[in-house]
């Protein structure tokens, strides 16, 4: 008599996970070129050597010290240095630099008159990350040449000591960037999108994995290894997928909170519980839409469309509170959101996890997604006919 029973369905899928070489890239290779691809990319920190213009029409020894303090700047890198603007303006429409720093004509001579004379820079704001960086860099290189200047002529006047300090700074600024003070994109960035990538891959999987039971028509015989239990059949089914995307969730975050020392103010387990309940709530909703409609091609598209989504409606690029009311409310619906709110709570801020449980619930009903469909999924495979 042929076993039957949980650990006959999770057999069968390992078989099936081991034969196939799309799964194989599904759980193993796509996750590791993500995290190795960003790991690479962001593991400065932030975008270094940007490409920049000086237009410098004075070339005088107070500009060439202007640009060479602009050029001194980690992040700039000043890859053009002419007396034509027009020059620098066909650079910066080509993409070769991000911004142009123009130092006008007279500079030197305006400055020890006592005169005001103007510096402009202008930026590429299609590239936002890197034409932000390089206004920055050149603003502050421009407020740092002003405060010398007015330091030098108070000087020149006599003043100095208290005085000349209180007329260049009157007041003191300290700022505290909290959780990640050293501005490093590594961390905004790696904490979100490694989780995605994971919940992605995850739900493809799933969704995948099913859908393709019933093209090929082997679903009525995965619901008979399982005596007919639907509920036993799609534990034995995604089980197996469930421990491999945890471990794959568990070596990422030991690379970024263990190797890479990125900011863990709350305890390790609690970022590890909500990994979890995202690959749980990623197969959840992939259970769910196949349980809607049997068209494969349908139900990764929906389950692509919510996983890009997820990347914009989650609130780490931009914050969900000051969205239109609906998108807000929205963005409930997506479990990256709720990921994204327990790794703030927990990882940055260190908050009690009795705060938290909302979003672990939310996670948790996810999860909970295929109740509302088994009993469909059941009927259409009892009931199975070639999909098309």
């Amino acid at each position: 008599m042929k076993e039957q029973g949980l650990w006959a369905v999770m057999r069968r899928e390992l078989r099936r996970l081991a034969s196939r070489r799309i799964y194989l890239f599904m759980i193993l290779l796509a996750p590791a070129f993500c995290f190795l691809f960003f790991a690479d990319l962001l593991k400065q920190g932030l975008p270094m050597n940007l490409p920049i213009a000086v237009v410098d029409e004075d070339n005088s020894s107070m500009s060439r010290q202007l640009v060479r303090s602009l050029d001194a700047i980690p992040q700039t890198d000043v890859a053009l240095r002419t007396s034509l603007f027009a020059e620098a303006r066909e650079a910066l429409q080509q993409a070769r630099v991000y911004g142009i720093f123009h130092i006008p004509e007279g500079f030197k001579a305006e400055v020890s008159a006592g005169k005001t004379p103007v510096l402009s820079f202008y930026t590429n704001d299609t590239y936002l990350l890197p034409g932000s960086l390089a206004y920055k860099d050149m603003r502050l290189q421009s407020a740092l040449m002003n405060g010398a200047v007015q330091q030098t002529l108070l000087l020149a006047k006599g003043e100095g000591g208290p005085q000349l300090q209180a007329k260049l700074m009157p007041v003191a600024l300290e700022t505290n960037p909290l959780n990640n003070p050293w501005i490093s994109y590594s961390i905004y960035l790696a904490n979100i999108l490694m989780p995605a990538f994971v919940f992605m891959f995850a739900m493809f999987t799933a969704a995948f994995s099913i859908s393709d039971e019933e093209k090929r028509g082997t679903a009525g015989e995965w619901l008979s290894l399982s005596r007919g239990s639907i509920g036993t059949a799609l534990l034995g089914k995604l089980l197996p997928q469930t421990i491999a995307f945890c471990a794959t969730g568990l070596l990422y975050l030991s690379l970024l909170y263990g190797y890479q020392r990125f900011p863990m103010n709350g305890g390790f387990a609690p970022v590890f519980l909500a990994m979890v309940l995202l690959v749980l709530s990623a197969q959840g909703f992939a259970v769910f839409v196949s349980g809607v409609t049997r068209q494969s091609r349908i139900v990764l598209s929906a389950c692509a469309l919510w996983g890009v989504l997820s990347f914009s409606i989650s609130g780490f690029t931009y914050p969900a509170p000051a969205m239109p009311e609906l998108m807000y409310w929205g963005s409930n619906l997506f479990p990256m959101r709720h990921y994204y709110l327990l790794y703030v709570d927990q990882a940055l801020n260190g908050i009690p996890l009795a705060y938290s449980w909302s979003s672990y619930a939310a996670l948790a009903l996810f999860a909970l997604l295929p109740l509302c469909v088994a009993w469909r999924l059941k009927k259409r495979i009892i009931n199975q006919s070639p999909a098309t």
